[in-house]
Order: structure tokens, then C-alpha cells, then sequence
């Protein structure tokens, strides 16, 4: 069972942390709240006192049996939650202010957070807020995003609050996250992932099928394992693990110049992204057209390899790589463990619907110079969970 600290701030969504109160309750956590006096006008701590049985925090100089009960909810917190965090208190956050009870225990946090903004359009777009909520992922903070739709004011936008099940949802994720063991602090891990796209000209490319799943789900393990991530990451929909260095390119050659530079320093390299192995030799300078310009024979040239080069320079270090195939997939990727010069190629079958680009599931086989040891079908984040295990092994083995 986690502690989960909800913190209520000023705004009209402020009645929908008591949703949220009950939702974590039902899913097993015992929770406390923390109010501003701004949230008190919308929702009283009496109600949150009949739903926790436990005294609410709002003052700091309140008379109570603790005097400083703002380290005393800090201590006990496994997570806390911001919901609703308005633009004022996300502002305080970045700045450190601690000028009432909510901010002065969130300060004193050394627990994950996380926050859930709602406000007016406006408001949410307007530059400092945006500028304040990268500041927090930089840091850490994990952020549920707003809703778009029609607001408390009248307008319609981006601002509205989560779903409750989902803000219910991301904190139990981050929960769980938290009781991982954190055998890889102090460690700094690249990570390379998604496709890459090779132009041909300034409209036309040539790319893959990759979404970047794998590498941002083993991004998030070794994040919640204590690792410092450095995600190459090629162009992918998907939102970046909070706490990530977020490093985008679009060409192989992009990746592997980024690769290589964030490897300086860094004690481990995955690389999951699926790389063009080829890339056109003349990339037009404007748009062809095929009435004049023919596009049926496109001359290419080979892409340097990344996990090759990677390989190379790791000494001492940990690199591990990818071998994504539709047949022969264990000779395959004993022929590339060989070839490249890693410590462990993960080796899945993508002819399979369950193994493929985009699916949320996997079946992949550890590949190494002691053998082959081949995994059930597990969910992304499972399959995460046991890449990251082995990079902990293999790391410990090298201290």
C-alpha cells in the first residue's frame, strides 16, 4: 500500500481531488490532503476529513499537536499529487517558494510529484506557464496534461482537468515505479529510439515502421530504477518519460553524431531505434516532380552503423543492442552480437503480431556470448523491466 499526499490547490476544479481522493483509496492507498487556503473557497477541509479520517493541512501556524506538520506529511508521502495545480503554484514550484503549508510540504518532498494542471486557456498557453511546466519534467515532475474542451469560464480549450482516472491511474504508475530498487543511481544510461528518416527531398523520405515504444518504455524503467537518461529519440508520437534528457533528431546521421556525443561520460548505451540502414546518396534540394524528374531509381548509400561505433568506444562500459527480425531470428542476432562487438543483443521476432513495430506487447530472447535465453509474451513495460534488470547484472559484474 503507497501513502499518496493529494495536494489541492486554488482552482475550480479543485472538487475533483475528491474523486481523486477515493479513486486512490479504492485502489489500496491511504491518503492525506494538503490544501491552499484559495482551495478552501471552493472545497472545505472538512470534506476531505470525512473522507480520510485524517486532519487536513492547510495552516502552518495552526495550533495542533505537531508544530511542523509540513515535514511530518512530506515524511510519510510515498507520492504526492498537485490536482488541480493551478499556474500559481506550478510557479512556485520552479522558484522554490514555500510561503503556505502546500508549497513548504512540497518543498520538502524528496518523493516523486506529480501535477495536473487545470486552468483557463489562456492561462494554460501562456508563455510562462508553459515555460514553468517544461521546467518541472526537466526536474522530474511528472505532468497528467490537460483536457481540451469546455471550460469552467465559458471558453473552450485546452485547460480542463485530467480524467480522474487517469490522474488515478499515472499515480499509481509512478507508485509502483517508486518501490523499484534503485540499483542504477548514479548511473547515466543513452538510450537511442524510433525510427529515422532519410530524405530524399525537402517532402519525401524514406523511414520505418518503428514508433519508439520499446525505447521510451526502457527509458521509464531506468528512470524509476535512479538512472540519469539520455534519450536519442528519432520522430515519434509519443510523450518523453519525465525526468528524460530529451535529444531529437531525424537522420541516422543526426543519430549517430547525438549517440555518440551523449555516450561521453555515460556508463551504459541501448539502442533500440530502428535506423535506416541506407540513405539516398543526392537528397534534392527541392520537390521532385515526376513529370520531369524520375523517381523510380533512387541511388542509396549505406548509413554508418551506430551500434558498431558505439561498440568501439564503450572499453569498460555496457552496450546493448537490438536485433529486430522475421526470420532466423537467433542466428541473425548471434551473427550481429559477433559483428558489432555488444555485450547482449534483444532479439525480437517483428513477423509476429504480439512482437511487432507500435504492438504493446513483446516476445523477445536475450542473445549473448554465454547463450540464449528466450522470454514469454509480456507487456512493454515488463519486457522493460527484465532489459533493464540484465544492464543492472552486466553492471554490476563490471564494478
Amino acid at each position: 500500500m503507497s501513502n499518496v499526499l493529494v495536494c489541492v490547490s486554488g482552482g475550480i476544479a479543485a472538487y475533483k481531488a475528491c474523486e481523486l481522493v477515493r479513486s486512490l483509496q479504492k485502489a489500496g492507498c491511504a491518503v492525506r490532503v494538503a490544501m491552499t487556503k484559495a482551495a478552501c473557497e471552493f472545497v472545505g477541509p472538512i470534506t476531505f476529513e470525512a473522507l480520510t479520517h485524517e486532519k487536513v493541512l492547510v495552516d502552518l501556524f495552526e495550533e495542533n499537536d505537531d508544530p511542523i506538520a509540513h515535514i511530518t506529511f512530506s515524511d510519510w508521502a510515498d507520492v504526492a499529487v498537485v490536482c488541480p495545480a493551478t499556474g500559481n503554484v506550478m510557479a512556485k514550484m520552479v522558484a522554490g517558494i514555500a510561503d503556505d503549508a502546500l508549497t513548504a510540504t512540497l518543498l520538502a518532498c524528496d518523493c516523486p510529484v506529480l501535477v495536473a494542471p487545470a486552468m483557463n486557456v489562456r492561462m494554460w498557453k501562456n508563455a510562462a506557464t508553459q515555460a514553468n511546466v517544461q521546467v518541472l519534467r526537466d526536474r522530474g515532475v511528472h505532468v497528467v496534461m490537460p483536457d481540451t474542451g469546455l471550460l469552467a469560464c465559458g471558453d473552450i480549450g485546452e485547460g480542463k482537468l485530467a480524467p480522474v482516472e487517469d490522474i488515478a491511474n499515472a499515480v499509481l504508475q509512478v507508485a509502483k515505479g517508486a518501490s523499484r530498487p534503485q540499483d542504477l543511481a548514479g548511473k547515466t544510461i543513452v538510450i537511442n529510439a524510433g525510427p529515422t528518416r532519410e530524405a530524399i527531398d525537402p517532402v519525401r523520405f524514406i523511414a520505418n515502421a518503428s514508433t519508439g515504444k520499446m525505447g521510451y518504455a526502457i527509458a521509464t524503467e531506468a528512470l524509476a530504477r535512479g538512472a540519469k537518461v539520455r534519450l536519442v529519440s528519432g520522430p515519434v508520437s509519443i510523450e518523453a518519460p519525465a525526468g528524460a534528457e530529451v535529444i531529437p533528431v531525424v537522420s541516422a546521421a543526426q543519430m549517430l553524431e547525438a549517440s555518440l556525443e551523449a555516450f561521453e561520460g555515460a556508463d551504459a548505451a541501448i539502442c533500440t531505434a530502428a535506423v535506416a540502414d541506407y540513405t539516398p546518396k543526392r537528397k534534392a534540394d527541392h520537390k521532385l516532380k515526376k513529370s520531369v524528374e524520375r523517381l523510380d531509381i533512387i541511388e542509396l548509400v549505406e548509413t554508418e552503423d551506430i551500434l558498431a561505433a558505439l561498440s568501439a568506444r564503450k572499453g569498460e562500459r555496457v552496450v546493448i543492442g537490438f536485433a529486430a527480425e522475421t526470420n532466423d531470428l537467433i542466428a541473425y542476432a548471434q551473427a550481429k552480437l559477433a559483428r558489432k562487438g555488444c555485450d547482449l543483443i534483444v532479439a525480437n521476432d517483428v513477423s509476429r503480431k504480439d512482437s511487432t513495430f507500435g504492438a504493446d506487447t513483446s516476445k523477445i530472447s536475450f542473445v549473448s556470448a554465454d547463450g540464449v535465453e528466450e522470454l514469454e509474451t509480456m507487456p512493454l513495460p515488463e519486457v522493460a523491466h527484465a532489459i533493464i534488470d540484465r544492464l543492472a547484472h552486466l553492471l554490476g559484474e563490471r564494478a
